[in-house]
């Protein structure tokens, strides 16, 4: 009922003051003297009535209109300040003149007024008898107030509309922890609107939140009750991740998957190092745990974060997820050469087993005439340790190169023989 008899009073003020002259303020001048004019008619204090609200003060009055008046001075004291000293704050240029709206007050204090007649040069009337009024309190804010909490990186203030007719928009107010102090961080218009999301917050964090009204003049409600809420926690990331180093051109991924219910998929990151910068590679689907990734290289260690995603986009902190290592398969070992000689118009090649890898061998045959032509000749698969080659001419120069290959396909370094040349002395040993 109190906010409703403010609303009816602020709405009469409104249309009082649509018809008052307001146009004759000047800067409050105390007069220490004034010249007063005792033949002046002086106004009745009991004429003078008034209609406050929360800063402004209307004000009539039964006035004058006998020769030799021209209007009004207003007179003003802020009671518990000014102590009983008025000091003229508007001149009412027109004895028909009957009102006038003081502005620009405080809110829950008391004023006097008292009012004299304007008479010719500088002289006017004694001053009425003051009447007293206070300026009506600030309104309140909003009755009702809440903050939606566990939501990614946002929260929800909603609230019931103000009853107060005069308000037009709300002051939404924000302060956590690190920022105690109170920010203004949005207007919002209608006095109708009942909700405002706060966007880009942090995640994990309590926010604290307080709504003011304002109304079409700008006064400003006092701040409504504080209400908190805490933004939605970053998932926790998966359990047993490991990596393979057995893999010829590859690592495989695989981890434990994330049980939660809100868990949509996973991203998987890699890093050359340990420390090092780690960028995305992947994306798995909630019900996948293997990731391959595929690498051209032999015996190349990678590391890897997993982190989960949920269903609002949100991604547990890579910085808080440990790495693990993974390395591709290393190539194998090349044979160890034990004899490369021309025997019987021949070539003969023996080897030991570098590696117990090897499945296979292969063997480059260079044949060079002079310095500047030459032909390579690549024979795959050989099964056993020796070669011997009968496809052989005078005066070329031959050498020979030994590769192992895995069963992955992968090759060892080529282990190269000493120059043969047929009908020459050969050297039986390696480079």
């Amino acid at each position: 009922m109190r906010r409703l008899i403010k609303s009816l009073l602020l709405i009469a003020l409104m249309i009082w003051i649509a018809g008052c002259d307001t146009t004759n303020n000047l800067q409050p001048i105390k007069i220490v003297k004034p010249q007063i004019d005792p033949n002046l008619p002086v106004i009745e204090a009991s004429s003078i009535k008034f209609i406050p609200s929360i800063t402004q003060i209307a004000l009539e009055w039964k006035g004058t209109t006998a020769d030799g008046t021209y209007g009004y001075y207003i007179y003003r004291s802020n009671v518990q300040k000014d102590a009983g000293e008025f000091t003229r704050v508007a001149t009412v240029r027109s004895k028909y003149a009957s009102h006038y709206v003081d502005t620009d007050l405080k809110p829950s204090t008391l004023y006097g007024y008292s009012i004299s007649v304007i008479g010719k040069g500088k002289s006017e009337s004694t001053h009425s008898q003051a009447v007293q009024v206070y300026t009506l309190p600030i309104i309140d804010s909003v009755s009702f107030i809440t903050a939606v909490k566990n939501l990614p990186r946002q929260v929800k203030i909603i609230w019931r509309p103000h009853t107060n007719l005069s308000v037009n928009r709300y002051y939404l107010e924000r302060s956590d922890t690190k920022h105690p102090k109170w920010e203004k961080i949005a207007t919002i218009k209608g006095r109708l609107s009942p909700e405002y999301i706060d966007r880009d917050l942090k995640d994990n964090t309590t926010y604290s939140y307080r709504l003011r009204a304002v109304t079409f003049d700008n006064i400003v409600s006092e701040p409504s009750k504080i209400v908190k809420a805490t933004t939605k926690k970053l998932p926790k990331g998966v359990n047993n991740v490991e990596a393979t180093t057995n893999q010829a051109k590859k690592i495989i991924i695989t981890w434990e998957p994330n049980l939660d219910k809100e868990i949509v998929g996973y991203n998987i990151y890699s890093s050359d190092s340990e420390n090092g910068s780690y960028s995305k590679i992947a994306y798995a689907n909630k019900d996948d745990n293997t990731v391959e990734n595929i690498i051209q290289e032999d015996n190349k260690v990678k590391f890897y974060k997993i982190t989960s995603v949920d269903k609002d986009g949100l991604e547990t902190d890579i910085k808080t997820v440990q790495s693990v290592m993974g390395r591709t398969l290393s190539a194998p070992k090349e044979p160890i050469l034990t004899l490369a000689m021309i025997q019987d118009q021949k070539v003969v090649l023996n080897w030991e087993k570098g590696d117990n890898r090897a499945v296979s061998y292969n063997i480059y045959k260079k044949a060079s005439e002079g310095f500047f032509k030459s032909t390579t000749k690549v024979i795959k698969n050989i099964q056993d340790l020796r070669y011997e080659d009968q496809d052989i001419s005078r005066g070329i120069t031959y050498t020979y190169y030994i590769q192992a290959v895995d069963e992955n396909g992968l090759v060892s370094n080529k282990v190269e023989t000493t120059s043969l040349v047929l009908n020459k002395n050969i050297q039986n040993k390696t480079k």
